[in-house]
């Protein structure tokens, strides 16, 4: 098991990724989320008295075609003059039976829209940090990211690899 001792850690926006994958037509289209920021109290040995308070910067939507970019960061989709940050701020961290193994439930907020999620995360040191990794799914219409589409997937997932040490 980890040892992870109380410590207050911060992400490292330059070694993480937040990465997510949606059907477009069929297709996996892929994109990635940076400006990543926030607090991170981890104990492996206590993980109730631990919390993840994480934003992302949504401007930041990165799918590599500018054009579409551009589409995505307006109204109908992220509204990032309006809403510029993605949040989640966990609720409760409970341990697994994997070594390294934990899960999560917390608040994601997409456009002012709340809702909970869970989902499994694993720790492992790193360098001079940590690296915390897991994965969810979303459907992208319980935030109004997007409308009724034929060729748009409405569930979609995320990907994260985050990087955190201390301050």
């Amino acid at each position: 098991m980890v040892s992870l001792f109380a410590q207050e850690l911060v992400p490292v926006d330059g070694g993480s990724a937040v990465k997510f994958t949606i059907k477009n037509f069929g297709i996996s289209t892929t994109g990635t989320f940076s400006g990543l920021k926030g607090k991170i109290l981890f104990n492996s040995s206590d993980v109730a008295a631990s919390f993840f308070k994480v934003t992302v910067a949504a401007a930041s939507i990165d799918t590599d075609i500018k054009v579409r970019d551009s589409h995505l960061k307006k109204e109908d989709y992220f509204d990032v003059n309006k809403y510029p940050e993605i949040s989640f701020t966990s609720t409760k961290i409970t341990a697994s039976a994997s070594a390294g193994a934990f899960l999560v439930t917390g608040n994601i907020n997409i456009k002012g829209i709340v809702k909970e999620i869970t989902f499994p995360f694993m720790v492992a040191p790193i360098n001079d940090g940590f690296i915390f990794t897991g994965n969810f799914k979303v459907n992208r219409r319980d935030f109004n990211v997007g409308g009724n589409s034929f060729s748009l997937s409405d569930n979609l997932s995320v990907s994260l690899s985050v990087y955190a040490k201390k301050d």
